[in-house]
């Protein structure tokens, strides 16, 4: 090879650092299992609209900002078609704008019903400020609703070191804007140290869109939609079927891990920085 032939060879940085950062969901994720609040509450706008939506229709677009989450509701064949036959014509962006704010006051007074914090969740959050994590979080709920959540946390010893919500920024779930935001906000120096946790498949796609390692929370949360009692409750065979569609459903989505709560979490920050030692990237 001559003096002046180009090197084939490139030169490629790799982090070899702990993980900075951990960036967690609020409703069920760390808070309310079985993502409680905004379901029963999406339920409502939609009948007091005289046009019944089921549970499992309120869930579809768990994760984005609440007036988005509405306005995909209505976009569901089976909802539109019900819109339609009683009000005559499609839903249009003046009927999602009259349900979002009927939406912010029903789910406003509902949120301190379902703030109780999830299993192991605050052991978790312990152990990871043990080992320097700084704690992030980022929620589809807007800052006003964000606030009461905060409120009810910090009373049961959950205080995150930045919270950013849908509201305050220019995109909300699937956009990674709010999870650099929270990098901004924590003064993280890579983002592949970063890990977003989410109980929802855009949550999982936040994550994924802004370069971090990305966990789904099969049980806890917006999959099997279940309190916790409830959820313990279920027959063996049932709980191990619900918890299989979760976790496909999650690993489809492109989550490089899925555990069933936030209380099971330790063993994959232990293997993140593991792959962070050998050069890995999410």
């Amino acid at each position: 090879m001559s003096e002046n032939s180009p090197v084939p060879f490139r030169f490629q940085r790799s982090y070899r650092g702990p993980i900075e950062a951990v960036l967690l969901d609020w409703a069920g994720t760390v808070m309310d299992h079985g993502c409680m609040a905004p379901a029963v509450v999406f339920v409502e706008v939609f009948r007091r609209r005289e046009v019944p939506i089921s549970v499992e229709e309120a869930r579809v677009p768990m994760g984005a900002h609440k007036r988005v989450h509405i306005q995909r509701i209505t976009e569901l064949a089976a909802v539109r078609e019900r819109w339609i036959r009683t009000h005559g014509k499609p839903p249009g962006d003046a009927d999602v704008e009259a349900m979002f704010e009927d939406f912010i006051p029903l789910q406003l007074a509902c949120l301190s019903r379902y703030s109780a914090l999830i299993p192991g969740a605050l052991d978790a959050v312990k152990a990871m400020r043990a080992r320097g994590y700084k704690i992030g979080s980022t929620t589809g709920y807007t800052t006003e609703m964000t606030a009461i959540n905060l409120a009810d946390a910090a009373k049961q010893g959950y205080v995150p070191d930045s919270t950013v919500c849908a509201s305050e920024v220019p995109a909300g779930r699937p956009f990674p804007h709010m999870c650099l935001q929270n990098a901004i906000n924590l003064n993280v120096t890579t983002i592949a140290a970063c890990v977003k946790v989410d109980d929802t498949v855009p949550g999982i796609e936040e994550g994924l869109n802004a370069g971090m390692w990305s966990v789904g929370l099969a049980m806890s949360g917006n999959e099997v939609g279940l309190p916790f009692k409830e959820m313990m409750a279920l027959p063996a065979g049932e709980r191990a079927a619900l918890r299989q569609r979760a976790y496909m459903r999650m690993h489809q989505a492109g989550a490089h891990y899925v555990v069933d709560s936030i209380a099971d979490i330790l063993p994959v920050l232990d293997d993140i920085e593991a792959r962070l030692q050998r050069g890995e990237k999410p």
